[in-house]
């Protein structure tokens, strides 16, 4: 079924979950400071972006109310001879906030992605203000390699930074 972590457990996504991301990935989105999505994406955009065709994957964490809670999406960076670099993309439900979600859904990618031959996992465009994102990242081992200045126009600080963060696997 899937991986119990907490009040956790970690499955492949459906397409059946779609409803239930989109209810708290459009409010995310709109809201225009942890991602650098257009805040007007459509849903039929945002679930293009998301359920990408494999190699990716999709996961949802499902909370102890049988509800997402939040989920991840997982595959290359890059392609060909930049394959063996993981990347991934996160979205926890607001509701679910603090409940463990993010780490969960960390440990699982990254486990995941190791055990798929990837030798190392990126994030390209990590928001320097979203502080909790950021600290999660760092607890797992991830290095701040640069920050891209004034590359996110985020809605109340202004022009901030982007990190590109990586870790070996």
């Amino acid at each position: 079924m899937g991986e119990p972590d907490t009040n956790h457990v970690i499955r492949d996504a459906s397409g059946g979950d779609w409803p239930e991301i989109w209810s708290f990935m459009r409010g995310i989105v709109r809201a225009g400071d942890t991602y650098t999505w257009r805040t007007d994406v459509t849903e039929h955009e945002a679930q293009s972006r998301w359920f990408l065709p494999p190699p990716w994957r999709v996961f949802v964490a499902v909370g102890s109310d049988g509800g997402v809670a939040g989920t991840a999406k997982v595959g290359p960076n890059q392609d060909g001879p930049g394959a063996h670099v993981a990347n991934a993309s996160f979205m926890v439900n607001p509701d679910h906030a603090g409940s463990g979600t993010g780490r969960a859904l960390g440990r699982h990618v990254l486990r995941f992605a190791r055990d798929e031959g990837y030798r190392a996992m990126q994030f390209n465009a990590v928001v320097e203000t979203n502080s909790r994102a950021v600290a999660l990242w760092r607890s797992f081992g991830f290095d701040i390699l640069t920050t891209i200045p004034e590359a996110f126009r985020h809605p109340t600080a202004g022009y901030v930074g982007l990190h590109v963060m990586y870790r070996r696997l």
